[in-house]
């Protein structure tokens, strides 16, 4: 028998503990317990899998915290261009958008895509001209702007980093629980509703001072997001082109349809072994159809969560002793 449950995550990297500040943490754990609790609202309704994680993913795109949406990480042009990917596992329909920057939310993009078009992947100016046909109303770019990123980028330019990739030196102006400068900022969820049926959803406004372009794992499916009733359903975040490279999210389905391993040790084994001997960083979140889940990292913290239908949301940050 399947239980109903929602795992979502906001990002893995670093942890910044000599500058961490208890009030965002704070600031943290309260937004990432508000976004478990409305999924497992939808989910206790009866509302599908699908639903619940569109709507996590669309409430933590609205969430300043985290690198989706509003408070998207800035290019090296000092522009945002953002992605997302939503896949149902009972039908294996998936909808996605890449380097979208005019609008507000790109997981209901990622939705529309899914539900209303013939394809699987609209990218740019396609993608924003399709979501204003289906009613979207644009934004300015600078709507997803905010302090923050933008001193996050400065610090890269001077640099001449891409950051995610190194350490900042212990700049953490911002006081949050994970280093800005060493966080993975995708945003995602995973969910298995009353019916058994799986279905996940990824966001993100990529990686501080990449080319204008650049399109990582994120809405790309079976790499950053994955979802089928017959296995499992999982959302990245990490190394983006060490993820693309493995298809780290379509390997923990095949280790589990073709290996016959468990939740826990296939996504154990793409997390912990075959990203990072790629010299990759990051975790995933993911459940099955009986409602296992499975939230790995190999970085020294993931912001993440989960709740079952009927019980408290449990919420995380750092690594587990």
């Amino acid at each position: 028998m399947n239980r109903a449950v929602i795992a979502i995550h906001g990002g893995a990297g670093a942890i910044a503990r000599a500058a961490m500040s208890k009030e965002k943490e704070q600031c943290y754990v309260q937004a990432l317990a508000a976004v478990v609790a409305s999924g497992q609202t939808i989910l206790s309704a009866g509302g599908s899998a699908l639903d619940a994680v569109t709507e996590a993913v669309r409430l933590l795109e609205e969430c300043p915290l985290f690198n989706a949406g509003k408070g998207s990480v800035f290019t090296h042009q000092g522009t945002h261009e953002l992605d997302a990917c939503v896949m149902d596992g009972h039908t294996l329909d998936t909808g996605a958008v890449a380097g979208v920057s005019h609008i507000r939310n790109p997981i209901l993009a990622a939705r529309a895509v899914l539900k209303h078009s013939p394809h699987v992947l609209l990218i740019g100016e396609g993608a924003e001209r399709f979501a204003v046909s289906r009613g979207f109303e644009p934004v300015a770019n600078n709507f997803f702007s905010t302090d923050e990123r933008w001193a996050q980028l400065q610090r890269a330019l001077g640099n001449q980093q891409i950051l995610l990739d190194h350490d900042s030196g212990g700049q953490h102006a911002d006081g949050a629980p994970l280093d800005a400068d060493r966080k993975f900022g995708t945003v995602g969820a995973v969910a298995c509703d009353l019916h058994g049926n799986l279905a996940a959803a990824t966001s993100t406004g990529g990686m501080t001072n990449k080319y204008v372009g650049r399109v990582g794992d994120s809405p790309l499916p079976g790499a950053g997001c994955y979802a089928n009733n017959a296995s499992v359903a999982v959302s990245c975040t990490g190394t983006g082109e060490v993820f693309i490279r493995l298809l780290a999210a379509y390997d923990i389905a095949a280790l589990m349809t073709y290996a016959g391993l468990s939740l826990q040790q296939a996504s154990e084994r793409v997390v912990m072994e075959k990203v990072t001997a790629l010299g990759g960083s990051g975790g995933v979140v993911a459940v099955d159809r009986a409602g296992n889940i499975a939230l790995p990292f190999n970085s020294e913290g993931m912001y993440r969560g989960y709740g079952y239908v009927g019980d408290d949301a449990v919420v995380a940050i750092y690594r587990e002793a």
